[in-house]
């Protein structure tokens, strides 16, 4: 039996709080992958839940009809199961209401976007999905293309003007340093090359706030979705599994209405930066490099990695040493209890976060990870051994044999097989732009 709106559930499973057939969409999701399953949608079931009306979401993936498959036949429903050394939680999310598979019904997906009760429209498309250029700048050949985010958020804003609506608040849930800046001025080049009568209307009408997003989230496999029937009693395609903890920082500037995230446990603040700062090069600084130095060393896992100890002493050393005397803490924000919560967030056994999922799309993430920590401690004549050691790691994975996933496979592993490879990534010239140059 597949899950559906009438399927009966035990009574263990908590279930959305409100009438979802009553529920408007507020929020269009581009990118509707895992981990806004586990993120963002649940913020706002809470958030209807507690009380505010019309913000279902709905989903739309640029290019696989995967998610599609899965969520439409069961009505947009799915579960989230948070899983720790204590035990496992399953409950049921309604806030998806039906997801759109862009190559498919391009038109359906710039009419979501324009349609009136449309407030939101919201992005986990991973790093490379902002199809930037080694500069910085918008790949304009590439963000034509109909499977780009700015060919659908600029049809959908032209429908709006056009219309006389309002504009939308644009809200970036990727890990990119200054994500609402970067989306912005991403989307002010592609306006400026192809709509060129909405720049001043997105200026004017739009609000792209940053965030900072964080709950680790693994793939979910066969495995995982035969645990979760046994529970629930019917089979559920679109289940994910993911952590206890999760965090939603978000800037304060919204264009219109917003669900009350904040009564849910978002944090809405004036300067997501430092908190920003802190995960990409922390967190995410460590999980890259657990990727490669444990799959060097034959592990699959990210609480295997950790537990190993010869790499742990080069994790705790990449947070306390390395990055976190780079980050301007924010008034209460505490490093130090941030590495200890992170070390024991690796170590979960219950949640088999796989490195090779980490590994994926490293010429993307690399920099706001990595890069900028060594640039700030070489400008002060200091070295990282632990984010050297990362980088020699990450050289070997692409030597490996390993399959690399990441937009410039080809030009990476011919890059490693160099007996410059260092110059060639990350010199002058180099395939990786930072401030950083090794020495």
């Amino acid at each position: 039996m597949r899950l559906a709106s009438q399927t009966p559930l035990p009574a263990s499973i908590q279930t959305p709080g409100y009438d979802r057939a009553a529920q408007a969409a507020g929020i269009v999701h581009i990118g509707i992958g895992a981990f806004h399953r586990a993120h963002q949608a649940v913020y706002t079931d809470d958030a209807m839940a507690a009380g505010d009306r019309d913000w279902g979401i709905v989903g739309v993936s640029l290019r696989s009809a995967d998610v599609a498959a899965q969520l439409n036949p069961q009505d947009g429903l799915y579960t989230v199961s948070t899983r720790s050394a204590a035990g496992s939680e399953l409950r049921l999310i309604g806030a998806v209401q039906h997801v759109l598979v862009a190559s498919e019904t391009p038109q359906a997906v710039v009419d979501a976007i324009a349609a009136p009760t449309t407030h939101i429209v919201s992005f986990t498309v991973t790093e490379k999905g902002y199809l930037r250029r080694a500069d910085g700048s918008l790949d304009l050949a590439a963000a034509v293309g109909a499977a780009s985010l700015y060919h659908f958020a600029a049809a959908g804003l032209a429908a709006r003007k056009a219309g006389g609506l309002g504009g939308l608040t644009l809200l970036s849930c990727d890990n990119l340093a200054g994500n609402g800046a970067v989306l912005r001025r991403l989307m002010r080049e592609y306006l400026a090359a192809h709509h060129s009568d909405l720049s001043a209307w997105f200026d004017s009408e739009c609000r792209c706030p940053a965030t900072m997003i964080d709950r680790i989230v693994p793939a979910t496999t066969d495995a995982d979705r035969g645990a979760v029937e046994a529970t629930l009693g019917a089979r559920d395609e679109g289940a994910v599994v993911t952590e206890a903890f999760s965090q939603w920082v978000i800037e304060d500037d919204f264009a219109g209405p917003r669900p009350r995230w904040e009564k849910v446990g978002a944090e809405l603040v004036a300067d997501v930066a430092r908190y920003e700062t802190a995960k990409l090069r922390m967190l995410n600084g460590a999980h890259s490099a657990l990727a490669y130095i444990g799959l060097g060393k034959g592990h699959e896992f990210v609480h295997q990695a950790i537990a190993d100890p010869e790499i742990r002493p080069v994790i705790e050393r990449l947070m306390r040493k390395e990055a976190a005397p780079t980050i301007d803490a924010a008034p209460g924000q505490d490093l130090a209890a941030y590495a200890d919560a992170l070390l024991d967030r690796f170590a979960n056994p219950a949640l088999n976060h796989r490195l090779i999922q980490i590994a994926m799309d490293g010429s993307q993430k690399i920099p706001q990870r990595w890069l900028e920590t060594l640039a700030w401690h070489r400008v002060r004549g200091q070295r990282c051994r632990s984010l050297e050691t990362a980088i020699a790691a990450w050289i070997a994975f692409l030597r490996s044999g390993h399959p690399i996933d990441d937009p410039l496979a080809d030009k990476l592993r011919e890059a490693a097989a160099d007996p410059n490879a260092i110059e060639r990534l990350f010199g002058d010239g180099g395939l990786i732009a930072s401030d950083w140059r090794p020495a």
